[in-house]
This record gives structure tokens, sequence and C-alpha cells, in this order.
């Protein structure tokens, strides 16, 4: 009994603030001559404040059409602009630049919605080492960070050396597919520098800041390292949790004008991958079996900064400092 009439409560709770919600709603809209829409797009300023309102509007709003606007073909963006003008009542002569303002949150609405599903497919597709172009990212995986290595043979130990757990790469990817190796090759192609440091660093992280007799001299413990591919892998799980859940929408709204491409994911796992590695170091583990609690804990910061609405990820990073400066 008492947990219908908690339920029914809650049940009467909910319909009043909806009714409440939408009548203070018309009374703002009476008062300022404005609909929701048009007073965020004039008060907030362009990013994921202004984004992230519109979406809630439009998911929240009781026209269907509107519901629907966030999940349109985006090349179906424009007529869907004029759709909500004319429902809304808004005169687009006298308000040109809320067409503009709600075309630019709609590009970045719809576009992280299909940066999903592509993400999704490259996660699906497994490795296949009778696929050509698998095994040529493969073996640019291995000449990027190894460039004065020859590979001896496709199946060799050898593999271990970037991180990986056998002889036979492919087999590490079934987790996160060829997002795994995407990830990777371009994290060592296009920040190569950065990413020979941080696997070298993986191997001795806390011997790379000192030199081999200061290192011998202070009588550190054995530093604690980690594989460097499988981790890569592991942080492209992160990345790809963050994105689904829609945690990575603050990043993205921030620092893509329009629609959010692979590019930008990548680049995104490029900051996140240099980010842990320092924290893991910060951390000092006193071994590999505390992975999994430093991530958590890594998820948990990263999270916390993608609250705010101003965050973007990466202002420091080389791979996205020309997406910061877009």
């Amino acid at each position: 009994m008492k947990h219908f009439l908690r339920m029914f409560v809650q049940v009467c709770l909910y319909f009043y603030c909806k009714c409440l919600w939408r009548c203070l709603k018309f009374m703002v809209r009476k008062l300022t001559g404005q609909c929701e829409l048009q007073r965020i797009c004039y008060n907030t300023k362009p990013g994921a404040a202004r984004t992230m309102k519109i979406e809630a509007s439009l998911k929240g709003s009781k026209s269907k059409r509107l519901q629907t606007s966030v999940s349109v073909h985006p090349d179906a963006i424009e007529k869907t602009i004029d759709d909500i003008m004319e429902l809304k009542r808004i005169n687009p002569d006298i308000n040109p630049q809320l067409g503009v303002s709600l075309q630019a949150c709609l590009l970045q609405i719809v576009g992280y919605r299909s940066l999903i599903a592509e993400v999704e497919k490259l996660r699906r597709e497994p490795y296949d080492s009778e696929n050509p172009q698998h095994e040529e990212m493969l073996l640019k995986l291995w000449k990027c960070l190894k460039p004065n290595l020859p590979l001896k043979a496709r199946i060799s130990k050898q593999w271990c050396e970037i991180g990986f757990q056998g002889d036979d790469p492919k087999t590490d990817f079934r987790g996160m597919g060829l997002l795994g190796l995407y990830n990777l090759v371009y994290f060592a192609e296009w920040d190569t520098e950065i990413a020979q440091q941080v696997l070298s660093d993986s191997l001795q992280p806390k011997y790379s800041q000192f030199s081999k007799a200061e290192w011998e001299k202070k009588k550190f413990d054995k530093a604690i390292g980690y594989s460097f591919a499988i981790v890569g892998i592991n942080i492209t799980d992160l990345a790809y949790n963050l994105l689904v859940s829609g945690a990575l929408k603050t990043h993205f709204y921030n620092v893509a004008p329009e629609a959010p491409t692979l590019t930008h994911f990548q680049q995104t796992f490029c900051y996140l991958m240099h980010e842990f590695h320092k924290f893991w170091i910060e951390e000092d583990p006193l071994d590999i079996m505390e992975f999994n609690r430093v991530r958590e804990k890594f998820h948990k910061r990263i999270l916390k900064q993608l609250q705010n609405p101003e965050m973007a990820l990466c202002p420091h990073f080389a791979a996205s400092e020309s997406l910061i400066n877009m």
C-alpha cells in the first residue's frame, strides 16, 4: 500500500510539474514575445551551453515534429529549420539570425548521432588478417612507433614491444574491433613524437624523468609500466563509452562548429591517451593489478570536467590545436 501511494504521489508531482512548466513557458512567451528557442539563441552564447539547451527544448516539446527534428538526416536540416520557424510562427525575414543559429545547433546534434553510428560500425567490424587494408594499417602502426626497427615477421614476439599481448595482435582487437586499431594508428601517425614518447615511458614511466645515473643513485623502486597497445584499446573503450553516454557532447559542441566527425573523436582519443599516461605516473600504482582502479578514477575525473558547459578537453594538446582554433 505504501509503495502504491508513493508511486501515486510521484505521478501526480510529475504531471503537476509538467503542466506548471508549460504554463510558465506560455506566460514567458506572452511577456517577451519570444518562444523558448528564440530566448535560448539570443541569450546563450554559441557552443555546448546553447546546443544542449536547444536539444533539450526540442526533445521536450509536445510537438512530434520538433521532437523528431533532432534525428533528421543531415541533408534535411534546412527544411527542418523552415518547418520549425513555420510551426513557431517566426518570420525568418524579421529573425534571420535565428535560422542560422538553429542550423548550427542542429548540425552538431545530428552530427553527434551520426558520429555514434560511424564509431559503432567500426567497433563492430572485427580485425581480419585476410583483409589487406587491415594488415596494412597494422604494419603502419609498427612503422610509426618503431621506425628504426624492422618487423622480422608478421607473426612475431616483437609485437609485445609496443604493448600487444602475444605474437599476433589481431586477437587483442576483439573488444573494440577496428576502432581500436584506427585510434592507435591515428595517434602514432599524426602525433608520432608524443606517441613514441608515451610508448617509451610506458616501459619505464619513472625512469624517463631522470638520467640513468640519477635513477640508480636515488634507488627508486622498479617503475610500474603498462602495455601501450592494450591500454590504447582500453582507452578507446573509455572514449567510446563517453561518446555513447552523451558525455562528450560538451567537448564536441564546444570545438566542432558544425557536425563532429571521426577525426574529432580520434583527436579526443589522443588527448585521453596522453592524459591517462600522465595520470598513471601521478597515481604511482603498486602493480599493474591496480589498472582498473586508476582507469576508473581517471574516468570520473574526465566526467567531472565534462560537466562544465564551457569545457573543451584538449586546448593544449597538439592533435587538437587546429580544432580549438576553428
